[in-house]
């Protein structure tokens, strides 16, 4: 019987994670058919549901809905529990048990943007979703000191700081508000940068003007199309190291994979499938699919 794994969110065009995920399947032999499902809030509930037939392996979930997908499942992962946010969904019998692999991934992608550098202790993390979770939780764990968190809507970047509020009593975590000169105070005192919002889909947009970023900024942009981002240029422009969402969507993708399968997911494959699938995309998409 053919399995069926499903992407819900809404929307969930712009997503290359179906792609990704059947090249995986095909490669290994795998009887399963990835589905897009788009579905507005009021049928959210009855869709998570489905997720118990039979025939279902398991789901991403993806924005608006990494969050309220959290109530429905029957047992959450220790990332899941951590951040409040689910973006895989496996099935046992007939238990829903929800995961977060945004986490894992985001810390494969941290450690490749440092380098051979020293961790930095200080970061400012654009936007409050699902991966803005999993970078804030990945940076508590990993020992910074000093993380700021700014949103276009200043109440969910304080519900972001609030939930993580016991995890990070020994250090710094605030939420401030989205204005260029609170910005530039931050980014000057800060060593890393990361834009987990979906402010730089389009070419002419940006979440930082130029004339803000320092010289020497490490920049993770958890977009993944286009490859380059304004920020990503301009940042780069002004003496920064940068890196956008690929490293996060594969190894993020690869961990779901082997939750549904038990299989190690071909990452080699991934990445091909990812080049191939985001140039003949025209339309731009975000790891904050995420």
């Amino acid at each position: 019987m053919t399995k069926r794994v499903a992407l819900i969110g809404h929307p969930v065009t712009h997503s290359l994670s179906g792609v990704l995920q059947q090249a995986a399947f095909d490669a290994a032999g795998i009887d399963a058919r990835y589905e897009l499902v788009d579905k507005p809030l009021i049928e959210l509930a009855d869709t998570i549901a489905g997720l118990k037939d039979a025939d279902t392996l398991g789901a991403n979930i993806t924005v608006p809905y990494k969050e309220r997908v959290v109530p429905m499942m029957d047992r959450l992962s220790e990332d899941a529990q951590a951040t409040g946010a689910v973006d895989t969904v496996t099935r046992e019998g007939s238990r829903l048990i929800g995961h977060n692999t945004d986490v894992p991934g985001f810390r494969v992608a941290l450690e490749e943007l440092v380098g051979k550098q020293k961790m930095p202790k200080a970061a400012v993390v654009l936007g409050a979703g699902g991966g803005a979770r999993a970078a804030v939780y990945a940076l508590i764990t990993s020992g910074f000191q000093h993380v700021i968190v700014f949103n276009r809507h200043l109440h969910r970047a304080e519900a972001l700081t609030k939930h993580f509020g016991k995890s990070a009593s020994h250090m710094e975590l605030r939420a401030k508000p989205w204005h260029e000169s609170v910005l530039e105070a931050e980014l000057a005192r800060t060593k890393l940068l990361i834009n987990a919002s979906s402010l730089g889909r389009t070419a002419d947009e940006t979440p930082i003007p130029a004339e803000l970023l320092p010289p020497d900024l490490l920049v993770l942009d958890l977009l993944y199309t286009p490859r380059e981002t304004r920020l990503m240029r301009e940042a780069q422009a002004a003496g920064a190291t940068v890196l956008n969402g690929d490293t996060m969507l594969l190894n993020q993708s690869a961990a779901a994979f082997q939750l549904w399968t038990g299989q190690q997911a071909p990452l080699e494959l991934l990445t091909e499938t990812l080049e191939t699938a985001r140039d003949a995309q025209p339309a731009p998409a975000g790891a904050e699919e995420a």
